[in-house]
């Protein structure tokens, strides 16, 4: 059922409906929680290096404890552990201060944010279908310049609190606004959350994202994280048992399902920022996994056929996006079938640094690009003859069957793409 073919007063709330089932749909089929479980890994390397790096950029500009309490405000579900964390750090930092050792334990800290960053940017990108990630150069650029401005964030945070309870604290109208005040407080971690994810979700992912699509998933995954540390922290009594089984070591694995759904909320709010986005093409989605062979076919010439048509009319070169939207054919299945003509030779992809958007254009003279060369190129790529001379029977009927598709492709090889 697609938009068209309801009211406008049931449009909004089915749109809603349909993004929430699209985005579960994917986390189950996609296999979400194994994702998370590589990146809750990732996190244990980068934790310590990651906290290092920020506390040392604060105590470079004499903020190093304000920087610690709002580490512990942003944790706060995992207070007890935070302690044991930031000692980690301070020990890091002394053990990194001087002699030869200064160069390894930079280039280790390095290594292990940069790792973790990657391999966020690679889950975020394997939703978002695009297969293609920064360079390393603007990945080292973009992700130690967030290091560097996180700092600045905690203690504008921390400060603007502080000034704002101090200013009201000396004036008459504190009891008339003090309500408001507190309820202010209350929504300020969620509010928080809302623009640290809405920036995650708009800036990581190797491709463009709408600020509203963004949005509205940086609202609902920023809630629902803040939710869930609330529940975290009330639901430690009921998991007490661990300290009777674990004892002192009953930190670990609390903190590691911590992490784990953690990971969970946001490749969950990346999900639907995908479908927010791209809702108007999943239609017939059904009908597009159970596709027959002869209307992939006729959908791969039919996307080749507009590339090189926009190619031939000097025109700008198409994106996956545009020919979904255009053409009304579901954007995972446009993926799918671009992805397969540039393997094959058929076309190149054009991506813009700049507007992370990627385009397509031939990769084959529109002058040579015929039916006949589309479908061969098509049909061998990947590996053939691998059991040649193994059966003498095979063999042969493979060279009678080769015969036979030579005389039914005369006619297209007559037929240019840019000619149909």
């Amino acid at each position: 059922m697609t938009e068209q073919e309801l009211s406008k007063t049931r449009r909004l709330m089915y749109r809603f409906v349909k993004i929430v089932v699209l985005a579960v749909r994917a986390f189950i089929t996609e296999r979400l929680n194994v994702k998370a479980s590589a990146l809750t890994y990732s996190i244990l390397f980068a934790i310590v290096p990651m906290f290092a790096l920020i506390v040392a950029i604060g105590r470079g500009f004499g903020v190093e404890a304000l920087i610690e309490k709002s580490l512990e405000e942003s944790f706060f579900a995992q207070s007890n552990m935070i302690p044991t964390v930031m000692g980690f750090v301070k020990r890091y930092l002394e053990t990194t201060q001087g002699g030869v050792f200064i160069g390894i334990g930079l280039i280790i800290l390095l290594v292990s944010v940069m790792n973790f960053f990657i391999q966020v940017e690679l889950a975020f990108n394997g939703i978002w279908q695009v297969k293609k990630s920064r360079k390393v150069v603007s990945q080292f650029t973009m992700y130690f310049s967030a290091m560097l401005i996180i700092p600045f964030f905690m203690v504008l945070s921390s400060g603007l609190s502080i000034y704002i309870n101090t200013i009201l604290g000396n004036t008459v109208f504190y009891d008339i606004l003090s309500p408001f005040v507190q309820f202010s407080v209350r929504l300020a971690p969620y509010f928080v959350n809302w623009i640290i994810f809405t920036i995650m979700y708009l800036v990581i992912p190797n491709t463009k994202v709408n600020f509203k699509d963004a949005l509205i998933a940086g609202v609902l995954a920023g809630s629902a994280f803040q939710l869930f540390q609330v529940l975290y922290i009330n639901g430690q009594v009921l998991l007490s048992r661990y300290d009777v089984v674990y004892g002192s070591f009953a930190a670990i694995p609390l903190l590691l399902l911590w992490l784990q759904i953690s990971c969970l909320i946001v490749l969950l709010g990346a999900e639907i920022s995908y479908a927010s986005q791209n809702i108007q093409n999943f239609e017939y989605e059904a009908d597009s996994k159970n596709i027959s062979t002869r209307y992939k076919n006729f959908l791969t010439l039919f996307i080749a056929w507009l590339v090189v048509k926009q190619f031939e009319k000097q025109l700008p070169a198409l994106s996956s996006n545009q020919i979904a939207l255009e053409q009304k054919i579901p954007i995972r299945l446009v993926n799918q079938l671009v992805s397969m003509l540039v393997e094959a030779g058929v076309l190149v992809e054009v991506f813009n640094e700049t507007n992370r958007i990627k385009t397509f254009q031939p990769a084959i003279d529109i002058n040579q690009l015929n039916v006949s060369v589309l479908y061969e190129k098509i049909e061998s790529f990947g590996t053939e003859h691998f059991l040649e001379n193994k059966n003498v029977v095979l063999d042969d009927f493979w060279h009678k069957t080769q015969s036979m598709n030579a005389v039914d492709r005369y006619v297209s090889a007559k037929t240019l793409i840019k000619d149909i």
